[in-house]
């Protein structure tokens, strides 16, 4: 009888623990798929807030705060968050910044590179944590780094400004002003270039790397005209170029005869095109650059197609079609 209920109890015993043991599985199970459903939520999940980095060369050019903003303002409509950093044209700090939004682990990072072969090692990086990365406004060396690039057509802006001079000058001495480490200002340099190339009677008497910002153009252009470089049409790389440009040619009272082209289609550009100050320039729109790439932020997100390379129009603007454009505000 004894035998009999001991026997019973190790029974029960293991029903016990055999029915424990079940709700410890099911427990175990339930708590790995809500951690599994808490991780997909989370990366795909339709509330999850996403955070984007951005990184350009500089902000002190309006173009750039102005393509920031389009990116900023559809980002803040969806209810998330972007973080915005300037490396003041140095490479070295948008490196580092790049590899801080990687530890941030951002959703997506929008770069414009301060040096487009210099950048590489944090592109690397960026590809190796699988993060997009959006190049915008001027490309990088190495492209199969990136998930898209969005630039103006850079090198028909340059061609533009050497088809307008050649209209208004049968002959022309030229200062270009460059940003070398640039890939955006080396094509329309070349653009220009290649559109005056065979023509002897236009001549390229003088060259200066101003990195496309007024107050390192004024000095520069300065010294060219101190040392005794005589040139009668500046082709410079944007319009804080031109504009720095003008400001040395005014401070010596001969900006009247010198042609100055610019590049961007700013406000302050637009301004003395229709003062009649400076001859034209070849207009973007970082609006428009914003926009494809925010929208192709959130594709590549999505899981969506998008284009490797999306390339946006440029015009030109002289004092006679000046009126068709809004002179205060960007494209």
């Amino acid at each position: 009888m004894h035998q009999e209920k001991q026997k019973k109890s190790v029974r029960d015993t293991r029903k016990r623990l055999d029915a424990a043991s079940i709700l410890i599985l099911i427990g175990i199970i339930v708590l790995l798929y809500a951690k599994v459903f808490y991780s997909y939520e989370k990366t795909y999940g339709k509330n999850k807030t996403r955070t984007f980095g951005a990184t350009y060369m500089t902000m002190n050019n309006n173009f750039y705060p102005v393509l920031n903003n389009e990116i900023r303002s559809a980002v803040e409509k969806k209810g998330d968050r972007l973080m915005t950093l300037d490396p003041a044209l140095d490479q070295k700090k948008q490196t580092e910044q790049i590899y801080y939004l990687i530890q941030q682990k951002v959703d997506a990072i929008f770069i414009n590179p301060v040096d487009w072969k210099g950048i590489r090692g944090a592109l690397r990086a960026a590809k190796k944590a699988e993060i997009p990365v959006i190049v915008v406004d001027t490309p990088v060396y190495d492209e199969d780094l990136v998930s898209c690039t969005v630039v103006s057509d850079n090198y028909n802006a340059g061609v533009l400004c050497a088809k307008d001079l050649m209209k208004r000058r049968k002959s022309a001495r030229i200062l270009l002003l460059e940003h070398k480490k640039a890939k955006s200002a080396q094509d329309r340099i070349r653009g220009f270039l290649d559109t005056i190339h065979g023509r002897q009677e236009y001549q390229v008497v003088a060259r200066a790397d101003t990195e496309g910002q007024t107050e390192r153009t004024l000095p520069k252009v300065n010294q060219v005209i101190k040392n005794g470089k005589i040139f009668d049409v500046v082709m410079a790389l944007n319009d804080p170029t031109a504009i720095g440009a003008l400001a040395a040619l005014d401070q010596k009272g001969i900006w009247e005869q010198v042609l100055v082209y610019g590049i961007d289609g700013s406000p302050d550009g637009k301004g003395l095109i229709k003062e009649n100050m400076m001859t034209a320039t070849s207009a973007q729109s970082p609006k428009q650059i914003g926009k494809e790439a925010i929208c192709s932020a959130y594709r590549l997100l999505d899981r969506k197609k998008v284009s490797k390379k999306i390339i946006i129009p440029v015009q030109i603007i002289t004092y006679k079609n000046i009126n068709r454009f809004d002179v205060n505000n960007w494209q």
